[in-house]
């Protein structure tokens, strides 16, 4: 769009068709004046006869008519199709034998929410929301992970090989599972995170208060804390570790999406670390952790963040640099 004040558009225009109109000058002598052609003084002109100042703004290039258009039909199949199903323009078009570009096209037109914006179980939009300040909000949960048996697991050395390496010492044979226990900053998506035996209360307890011990060492007061219901999280020790400063909030059952922050970070973690590597064995993925975790909080672009760390939005925050 021109700029309102610039020459010959709106403003200029209109001072055009004015000289002409009004004031009776000649078509050639205006269009003189502003430097324009006798056929755009001309066209002017005759807009500000028909429609007054009003007219002297750029009309829609939109047709008035498009014979090529999806029809009506179609295209209430298709949003039929997206609020019902939550199907994406993909899978709407194969079933319905349009191309994707079209039911995309479609969409869009009549301004329909993109799926990741929706709450997959309603159909309704997610609500998305991020404190002001580090520490306004700390997400916490658990990760239950399987332990790699020594040689490696399925998932590097196939099904057979992975179970022969399970059954072959008395150690493999129920290598058991690491509790990963997590907090991620709701503003900064800063993380704290052990890999963990059980998720008892005491355990968890334990963890949370060093997981306050080094968010105050980074500069940052918690005083709030989203988990889910699990019964550690509900037991009077947790309720006594937080004390009267720290509020704790409870997820609604069934609604992780409400601790989405951490849930992501969960699925991060399992991508980036847990499952991106062939670990021969539970001690060289343990390993491996420390290293894995810097990367995120000090290195790893996030994309809400605009592909900055979350160390970008902690001032002074110790280890940033290395």
């Amino acid at each position: 769009m021109s700029h309102p004040n610039a020459l010959l558009t709106p403003k200029g225009r209109l001072l055009l068709a004015r000289c002409v109109v009004d004031d009776g000058w000649p078509l050639r002598r205006a269009a003189e004046r502003f430097q324009v052609s006798v056929t755009t003084a001309s066209r002017w002109a005759s807009r500000y006869r028909e429609h007054g100042s009003d007219g002297m703004v750029d009309a829609s290039s939109r047709p008035h008519h498009c014979p090529r258009r999806t029809p009506v039909r179609r295209e209430r199949r298709i949003i039929a199709m997206r609020v019902n199903r939550r199907w994406g323009p993909a899978r709407i078009g194969y079933y319905l034998g349009i191309h994707p570009s079209t039911v995309h096209r479609v969409l869009a037109r009549y301004g329909l929410a993109r799926l990741s914006w929706l709450d997959r179980a309603t159909g309704t939009v997610v609500r998305r929301y991020e404190h002001s300040a580090p520490g306004d909000l700390i997400h916490m949960d658990v990760k239950k992970l399987g332990r790699i048996p020594d040689g490696g697991g399925h998932r590097v050395v196939g099904r057979a090989a992975g179970r022969r390496n399970k059954a072959g010492t008395k150690a493999n044979r129920r290598p058991g599972y690491h509790f990963i226990h997590n907090t991620i900053d709701d503003h900064s998506r800063l993380a704290y995170s052990e890999i963990l035996t059980d998720e008892k209360k005491d355990t968890i307890v334990a963890f949370w208060n060093r997981a306050v011990t080094w968010y105050e060492s980074q500069g940052i007061t918690v005083k709030r804390v989203l988990t889910d219901n699990g019964n550690g999280y509900r037991s009077h020790a947790f309720k006594a570790a937080l004390g009267d400063t720290i509020k704790h909030k409870r997820t609604r059952p069934y609604r992780p999406q409400t601790n989405g922050k951490v849930e992501r970070f969960n699925r991060t973690l399992l991508d980036e670390w847990a499952y991106a590597e062939p670990y021969r064995s539970e001690a060289d993925r343990v390993a491996a952790f420390g290293d894995w975790l810097h990367h995120y909080n000090h290195h790893r672009g996030h994309t809400s963040l605009k592909g900055q760390p979350p160390a970008s939005r902690v001032t002074n925050l110790s280890g940033q640099y290395t």
